[in-house]
């Protein structure tokens, strides 16, 4: 079969089935000045196809159908190594490009600004991550924002990014809630202090989802952000970063804060009390919980503390007397 034939047949262009020639990799016979292809060379022009089609350079592809002994395991191997590299580089250039489509640009100096700043995020320097994080939020995608503040370890950076995200339009609340699933505790908690800070509904709904959390570190900055928001869902939360010592103080001050009317600070008394009735809770714990009743308005944490007058634990009765004190002189 002459090759303009085989060309046809295999799909194999004349000139392809030349350069394989030249490689050694098909042989034809030569008769009458004609290049003769035999049915032992088609099938080989589709093994060469077939394994092209896997991956293998031309090079690798000689030596596989040359050498008797070549095993394909480890050349396998190498495929699946390189193709995945291969894709994880692609996939990364598509992430840039999605974020440099999602602001719209206008001119090819926008493009060139969203570039700048992307590649600025993810700096060595922390300086330059910081500027970029400061720059206009409608020049920074949110998803790479996002990112991020997810990934960010210096205290200056972080605290810009939440800034940032904080003014970013919509998407960001959703996007860092993913965060909180994540298998690294860092990642958690910067997915939660973030959202902490994020404005309307949105994040608060978040964060109320937070407080069923496996994660005490999730469920405590959730909760004193929902504090902060006037949301009582975040009480029994509070209660426990009071118990646990673990920011107690901005705990309490949360908790007064809920306490605006009769019937909130009777609750959150109730709580309270609760809690110290409970022979589990420790005596520096007690300690804590006494202290907290101060922020709490209202005759529930009065009669609270008058019960505690007489309190087997010394340092709570003191506490407790003095914290009246101060209501009668207030």
């Amino acid at each position: 079969m002459l090759i303009g034939e085989v060309a046809r047949r295999s799909g194999v262009s004349a000139r392809m089935l030349r350069h394989y020639e030249s490689l050694g990799l098909v042989r034809p016979s030569a008769a009458s000045g004609y290049r003769e292809y035999s049915g032992e060379d088609i099938q080989r022009i589709f093994h060469v196809e077939s394994l092209r089609a896997m991956g293998l350079s031309l090079r690798e592809i000689g030596r596989a159908l040359d050498d008797p002994g070549f095993t394909p395991s480890a050349l396998v191997d190498d495929l699946i190594r390189r193709t995945r590299e291969r894709i994880a580089v692609e996939t990364e250039l598509l992430t840039r490009l999605r974020r440099v489509h999602a602001t719209d640009p206008a001119g090819w100096a926008d493009v060139l600004q969203v570039v700048t700043l992307l590649g600025a995020l993810g700096s060595k320097s922390a300086d330059a991550r910081q500027r970029a994080a400061l720059a206009p939020v409608d020049e920074v995608p949110v998803e790479a924002l996002v990112e991020a503040a997810l990934g960010e370890g210096d205290p200056n950076v972080a605290g810009a990014l939440r800034w940032a995200l904080a003014r970013s339009g919509g998407g960001g609340p959703a996007l860092l809630a993913e965060g909180l699933g994540s298998p690294v505790a860092a990642v958690r908690e910067r997915a939660v202090r973030s959202l902490a800070e994020m404005p309307g509904g949105e994040a608060t709904a978040l964060l109320r989802n937070a407080l069923a959390s496996p994660d005490d570190m999730v469920r405590g900055y959730a909760a004193l952000a929902l504090g902060t928001r006037g949301q009582a869902d975040a009480v029994p939360a509070l209660v426990d970063l009071v118990v646990a010592g673990t920011n107690d103080t901005d705990a309490a001050d949360a908790l007064s804060l809920l306490a605006g009317d009769d019937a909130a600070a009777d609750r959150i008394a109730a709580e309270l009390v609760d809690r110290l009735a409970r022979d589990t809770t420790g005596a520096s714990a007690r300690g804590r919980l006494t202290q907290a009743l101060a922020g709490v308005p209202g005759a529930g944490s009065s009669r609270a503390l008058q019960e505690l007058l007489h309190d087997e634990d010394r340092a709570v009765a003191l506490t407790a007397a003095y914290l009246l004190q101060l209501r009668d002189m207030g």
